[in-house]
């Protein structure tokens, strides 16, 4: 391909059904896609509240039959895929829902792939490995955050080298994408902010992408626009429907951002603290964010500018450089706001796994997009200033 010659590609699912009740529309759309016996991949917490139960009898109510399968757990491991995956074989499902938020969209992707095309979950990390597609995929999403349950991307871990896979992938993007913000009402305040910080760095590192487009800036920026409005207000106030409803858009838009213009350090680095240490993936990404940013504000600074007035940051008789700066004022601010922890130190990271983790970060699909080019240095010093 001659320079300058640069083909952009958009996924997205084919039904988005979002707003108040839209997760009592998952029978009718397993009825449409024409499934018979429906896997539900979702984690314990949720069967044991009754809402897996919920989604099975809406799903029975159209003649279709559906199995709970509850073992999605945070950081879904490749045993968890596999074992999913025979209880789909076993029963001899043809669908499959998912139920929850990154954990059980990721694990049902996994799932998926395998049934499939076969082979294990470790054949298919990276970039677009299978060749058959996925059964029909229908991802009922509880959490503002991940964007799982309409993106190509499967993060799953190798429990063999506790690095986490990135299974990048369009043959895994669910046909059916609900989002319905009655589901997310009662999530408690650590977990509203945890997954509204992840859903601002999806919509910050596809603006500052090297493969952004004006289709993907559109989506980032109300993104990062709709969260600094409304996630403090979600996380003061679980059952303000206003701040949840808004929150679950601005979650999906930062999916159609990075699922298209991809990710950057932030995602890689924080990857590997998800794999190594079994941490909270909103919670990494939050505390790496400024850290980050601030490694990548020469890149582009007009870039974060932008970013600065999506924020509500007043930039008026800054310069550009100065205006920049705001930006990471603001996400700075943000998370002190909500409870973030304010460095690695806080979840008990050691030191001496920064080389290890930086070796794996620059290996990692989400780093190729990164605006700034790292050396192996730069990516340990980074995980110094955020420690």
């Amino acid at each position: 391909m001659a320079l300058g010659e640069m083909v952009y590609g958009y996924f997205m699912p084919t039904v988005n059904l979002m707003g108040a009740g839209a997760a009592k529309q998952v029978g009718e759309q397993v009825k449409t896609l024409g499934g018979t016996k429906v896997l539900i991949v979702t984690d314990a917490f949720l069967n044991k509240i009754g809402m897996a139960e919920e989604i099975k009898a809406n799903i029975e109510a159209v003649g279709a039959k559906a199995i709970i399968f509850d073992g999605a757990e945070p950081n879904p491991t490749d045993i968890n895929v596999h074992d999913g995956l025979k209880v789909y074989q076993d029963e001899k499902c043809d669908m499959i829902v998912s139920l929850g938020g990154g954990s059980s969209h990721d694990c049902a992707k996994g799932v998926g792939i395998v049934a499939g095309n076969g082979g294990h979950i470790r054949d298919y990390e990276g970039i677009n490995k299978s060749s058959k597609p996925m059964p029909p995929f229908i991802a009922v999403n509880t959490t503002a955050g991940t964007a799982s349950e309409m993106t190509r991307f499967c993060i799953i871990t190798n429990t063999d080298t506790h690095v986490k896979m990135a299974i990048v992938d369009w043959r895994c993007t669910p046909n059916v994408a609900i989002n319905d913000p009655l589901l997310m009402m009662k999530k408690p305040p650590a977990l509203t902010a945890a997954t509204g910080m992840d859903a601002l760095t999806h919509a910050v590192e596809a603006y500052v992408s090297t493969i952004a487009t004006p289709v993907t800036d559109s989506a980032a920026l109300m993104a990062i626009k709709l969260i600094s409005e409304n996630l403090r207000t979600a996380v003061a106030n679980g059952e303000n429907f206003e701040a949840r409803d808004a929150m679950a858009y601005a979650e999906f838009l930062a999916g159609m951002a990075f699922n298209n213009a991809s990710l950057g350090y932030v995602h890689a680095m924080a990857h590997q603290l998800g794999g190594l240490y079994n941490l909270p993936h909103g919670v990494c990404n939050a505390i790496l964010l400024p850290h980050v940013e601030a490694f990548n504000l020469i890149s582009n600074p007009k870039r974060f500018a932008d970013i600065a007035v999506a924020m509500g940051e007043n930039i008026e008789g800054l310069s550009v450089r100065d205006a920049a700066d705001k930006a990471l004022d603001s996400i700075k601010k943000l998370s002190s706001d909500i409870g973030i922890p304010t460095g690695l130190r806080e979840l008990n990271v050691k030191e001496e796994d920064f080389k290890l983790m930086a070796e794996n970060a620059m290996k990692d699909a989400c780093s190729f997009t990164n605006p700034r080019i790292a050396t192996l240095d730069d990516i340990i010093g980074i995980f110094k200033s955020a420690f």
